[in-house]
């Protein structure tokens, strides 16, 4: 669907780049099909040089050419840059936005416009081809629009449709969660330092496992619980492990993490 499309990128940062990368990796778009803005003038080459792509500092003129603008700027940002686009969108255009916690209607209000508008979530490990990404519509997005904007962000992970009314839930769950598990990981690595296992080692040891891990919860579709069973072996050593987590209240805390995110996600944006 992509294919014939111009894409035009506001906010070409770390997102930005990845999501270019994973396009033009596809082969859904060309080059010469994505242009981009940044903010200062030394970024210019930058992005110009990794990506080869036009990049300029004027956003209404990279808004004004393309079929799909996405908007991947900061949330205290966003009302600025709507200012500068809202006279060259129109309802053939479709706007997507990756800025957390702003909603679409805060985005169709300021444009003006019977626009179509997709607010999507994606996470850093997009970078990675790893990427979660949540996608939920605005009053006007078709169901071919939501298709569009899905073929985008598979290009970097995985994408789900999801109700808007959750997007601050998801956006504290995939969103932040990576850094919950960096936590994690940095937390056995440092296990196995006490035990005597060198830190690269260790951390390596951390990361691999939880990466098999996911992996094996996303291949095998089984439930987390039943896979943490298989290597509960009776009078075992990994049995008085998940006893210390549950003592230290590791579930209750991750639960309690997500909910508090959730509640700060929504008060990004008033």
């Amino acid at each position: 669907m992509l294919k014939g499309k111009k894409l035009a990128v506001i906010g070409v940062g770390k997102l930005g780049e990845a999501l270019i990368t994973g396009l033009l990796k596809e082969g859904n778009l060309q080059a010469q099909d994505i242009s981009g803005s940044v903010c200062h003038e030394a970024s210019l080459e930058r992005v110009k040089n990794k990506l080869s792509i036009a990049v300029t500092l004027d956003n209404k003129k990279i808004a004004s050419d393309a079929d799909v603008i996405l908007l991947a700027v900061k949330p205290q940002n966003m009302d600025s840059v709507l200012g500068q686009i809202k006279d060259v969108i129109d309802s053939k255009k479709l706007v997507i936005s990756v800025a957390a916690s702003v909603s679409t209607a805060y985005v169709e209000q300021r444009l003006n416009q019977s626009v179509a508008v997709v607010r999507a979530m994606p996470n850093t490990p997009c970078v990675m081809n790893a990427g979660m990404t949540g996608i939920c519509s605005g009053t006007h997005s078709s169901a071919e629009q939501m298709a569009l904007a899905k073929e985008i962000f598979d290009c970097v992970g995985k994408t789900v449709l999801i109700d808007e009314s959750l997007m601050d839930g998801l956006t504290a769950l995939s969103a932040s969660g990576p850094a919950y598990l960096y936590v994690v990981i940095e937390s056995l690595a440092e296990a196995g330092v006490k035990l005597g296992i060198s830190r690269e080692t260790s951390t390596l040891l951390a990361a691999q496992t939880m990466y098999g891990a996911a992996r094996m919860v996303l291949e095998s579709n089984a439930h987390p619980a039943l896979l943490k069973d298989m290597v509960t072996t009776p009078a075992g050593c990994t049995i008085d492990g998940l006893m210390e987590l549950e003592e230290g209240k590791l579930r209750v805390t991750l639960i309690k993490a997500v909910v508090k995110a959730a509640q700060r996600a929504r008060e990004l944006i008033s």
